[in-house]
């Protein structure tokens, strides 16, 4: 159930940092305050599967499928650089995040 609310927690912090791009630098005021109650419900959830699963490891994990979410998303909403070294470097976060999730099981 911990890994369940850490990949909920992941998906919103993706929420908040497309929220974040909209956002404008805090000039637009809906992206801006979806952007603070995401940051706010993903770091919740995040300390709800840190409760049983270890602070490096759920830290790692959140970060890494959120950095995925975001760098994937930026690619076909925005039009950010795509090279073969990019997609290895996701690849790479993907079997990190993976190997931390089967190593602490």
């Amino acid at each position: 159930m911990a890994w369940i609310i850490l990949i909920a927690a992941s998906l919103i912090e993706i929420i908040m940092g497309l929220a974040l791009k909209y956002a404008e630098g805090w000039t637009k005021l809906v992206p801006s305050a979806i952007g603070i109650a995401a940051a706010l419900g993903s770091v919740y959830l995040l300390t709800i599967a840190m409760r049983d699963l270890p602070a490096g490891t759920a830290y790692a994990a959140w970060t890494g499928i959120g950095s995925v979410g975001i760098t994937v998303l930026g690619i076909v909403l925005f039009g950010d650089p795509v090279s073969w070294m990019r997609i290895t470097c996701i690849a790479m976060i993907i079997v990190a995040v993976a190997g931390l999730r089967f190593l602490e099981a």
